[in-house]
């Protein structure tokens, strides 16, 4: 039985992946990462010139925890690009590397 609270926190959390274009959960702000990997996911998606969204899952601990479940991806920063999961820090660094994740978001390419 799914408990109101894990309902309510689910709905939230897919109002905000399918409301934005790309939508990074992150330890922190954009400005002031709490943690590397974090810190990593923002320099990609600023490098690449992108708008996004993010949301400080350490001010919402039903976010923090939900997020995990929703992706079915246990860790943190998590990305999803027009309401699809793209990944987590390392995934993000290869898909910038290789010039993917800048098509995916419409960004810039990386310069080899």
């Amino acid at each position: 039985m799914t408990d109101i609270t894990d309902t309510d926190t689910h709905a939230r959390i897919d109002q905000l992946v399918k409301g934005h274009h790309a939508v990074l959960f992150m330890k922190g702000s954009p400005l002031f990462p709490q943690c590397g990997f974090s810190s990593r996911a923002v320099a990609i998606l600023n490098h690449l010139g992108v708008e996004f969204e993010s949301v400080d899952v350490l001010q919402d601990q039903g976010i923090r925890q939900g997020i995990k479940s929703y992706s079915d991806w246990p860790t943190i920063p998590q990305l999803y690009v027009d309401g699809e999961f793209v990944g987590g820090s390392d995934i993000m660094m290869e898909m910038y590397e290789s010039g993917e994740l800048a098509e995916l978001l419409g960004g810039t390419p990386a310069a080899n």
